[in-house]
């Protein structure tokens, strides 16, 4: 074999060998692009998690609109799809800034421009681990309560006796319909591991399913008869409550 020819095999190799490398990242880089990571917390008004993906160019326009550092964007070799943001709220949660630069910033609509007001977003949903919640343990906390952004609506306390005193117990509770996922409730948790955390809603709610009906929250011509009739305009005065229970003369007579 000449010279000539043996430099021409060599440099063959050498190609196939940088193609097949370049095929293989290609492959890779497209797995993680299909791959939509069920722990992912996006940015105020994105779209349900495959269109985002779809929609999403990874330029980064959110990440360096957002003032407050709370974006980022997954790297290479992670769990996330290369380039896409997303947030962790026990380092740095959504602070829910009113003008939402991230939205405003997005060139393609990932973050959906129909979201108007801040507080209409659903990032995830804040869940309480009651058995290290400390609240819930019987100490005096509701941080979490004092922290939220919608404090009396995304979070309440619901007031318990203690069994062992006469102060109250106070539990936080979290309500789905007004909590925005932006979790500063988990950033301010003082636990060593925070027990209260934002994940995903179909990773905590269920579905009840639309085969059931809650006929008493609608009225039908089945479920209206079985609600009180409102009281009939009347000019004369109520009935006077008798001092004697009818029917019961053993205890007026004070047989007990």
């Amino acid at each position: 074999m000449d010279v000539k020819r043996r430099e021409f095999m060599v440099h063959v190799a050498q190609g196939t060998a940088v193609a097949a490398t370049g095929a293989m990242l290609w492959l890779y880089m497209l797995r993680q692009e299909a791959r939509a990571h069920p722990f992912a917390l996006r940015p105020p008004g994105a779209l349900p998690e495959a269109d985002f993906n779809a929609t999403c160019i990874k330029c980064g326009k959110c990440v360096n609109a957002c003032p407050y550092d709370t974006l980022d964007l997954a790297a290479a070799g992670g769990d996330l799809p290369i380039g896409t943001p997303y947030f962790i709220p026990r380092d740095i949660p959504c602070y829910l800034c009113p003008d939402i630069p991230c939205m405003k910033a997005c060139p393609t609509g990932a973050l959906s421009p129909e979201l108007k007001d801040i507080n209409d977003s659903r990032m995830g949903l804040a869940v309480i681990d009651l058995e290290n919640c400390l609240s819930w343990r019987g100490l005096r906390c509701e941080i979490c309560h004092r922290e939220c952004p919608l404090k009396g609506k995304a979070i309440t306390l619901e007031t318990h006796p203690r069994p062992i005193s006469k102060h109250a117990m106070f539990y936080p509770i979290v309500h789905s319909d007004a909590c925005t996922g932006c979790g500063i409730c988990e950033k301010a948790c003082p636990t060593t591991e925070a027990a209260i955390r934002v994940l995903p809603h179909k990773m905590v709610q269920g579905k009840i399913g639309d085969h059931y009906r809650l006929g008493w929250t609608f009225d039908t011509e089945i479920t209206q008869d079985f609600k009180p009739a409102p009281p009939a305009a009347s000019s004369a005065p109520p009935a006077a409550t008798p001092k004697r229970a009818p029917g019961m003369d053993y205890l007026n007579e004070g047989g007990l």
